[in-house]
């Protein structure tokens, strides 16, 4: 099985994941949610660390390119999880796919990646999928929607940070970073809108914190083996399966437009794996 495939199914299903547990999250507030997650992940990181006796994966050279990465990372997570809580999930998830778009222009400005009109075409493909899902209207435009459009740049910015850093610095490095960086930013901001969590709500924030490194540490894997731009474009397989899980948890609609918009996304799918891939 090709390796980007392999590690992006990883990264797809754990976002779904990740967003059902946001869901069920939506009373707290959103930086408590981003503090427990990194606390929670620091932890697990560190004794992953340990276990295989790995210590210099706690040393990096890129401190500076880490603080870079980890504060788009931490506004695009703010954002995702205001639309988790007042949006569709298939709505927030078809919004943040604008990421495409946003990542192949900082990549070829940035990483010097090139363009190819197969890549070009299946981003496109697959943005038409994405509308037939969500079948938007500029009456439904609101502040959670933009917020989310903004959480997507944010995201484009960190995916092309994570291409920079993952070519010195191992998917373990990078997440012990992302939580020790994002932990202080959560953990002041949150103080003013402290709510106690309850037990079910404990186990959604674990769900939320495991899942969030295993997305993010797959998510890493999958660039060491193809281009941001191919990793990106595969992210789209995310949409119809959460729009299925959305369906079958909150009954929300799954007609007829959006399973043409899934077979869409799918044919994007598989043009952008009849581009050549990169040997590292």
């Amino acid at each position: 099985m090709n390796k980007t495939l392999l590690w992006m199914t990883g990264t797809i299903c754990s976002f779904t994941l990740m967003a059902v547990a946001g869901r069920e999250l939506g009373n707290l507030n959103t930086f408590q949610i981003l503090f427990f997650r990194s606390l929670l992940g620091l932890i697990v990181i560190s004794l992953i660390i340990f276990s295989i006796n790995k210590q210099q994966y706690f040393k990096t050279t890129q401190f500076k390119g880490h603080i870079l990465r980890n504060l788009f990372h931490f506004l695009g997570q703010y954002g995702w999880f205001v639309g988790l809580a007042t949006l569709p999930l298939a709505q927030v998830f078809a919004i943040e796919f604008t990421v495409p778009f946003w990542t192949a222009i900082i990549a070829s400005i940035f990483l010097k990646e090139r363009l190819n009109s197969s890549k070009i075409i299946a981003i496109i493909v697959a943005f038409i999928g994405v509308l037939f899902i969500v079948k938007p209207s500029v009456t439904h435009i609101d502040n959670a929607s933009l917020i989310v459009l903004a959480a997507a740049v944010f995201y484009a910015c960190a995916h092309s940070t994570t291409k920079m850093l993952s070519k010195n610095n191992h998917a373990l490095t990078i997440l012990f970073y992302m939580c020790l960086i994002q932990l202080p930013l959560g953990g002041v901001l949150m103080l003013s809108h402290w709510t106690a969590p309850n037990l079910v709500e404990w186990g959604w924030i674990g769900v939320v914190s495991l899942a969030a490194l295993t997305a993010h540490f797959c998510m890493t894997k999958a660039m060491l083996t193809s281009t941001v731009t191919t990793v990106v474009t595969l992210d789209f397989m995310r949409l119809p399966l959460v729009a299925i899980v959305a369906f079958l948890l909150y009954q929300e609609p799954f007609g007829l437009l959006s399973i043409f918009g899934t077979v869409l996304i799918f044919c994007a799918m598989l043009l952008n794996f009849k581009t050549p891939k990169v040997n590292r």
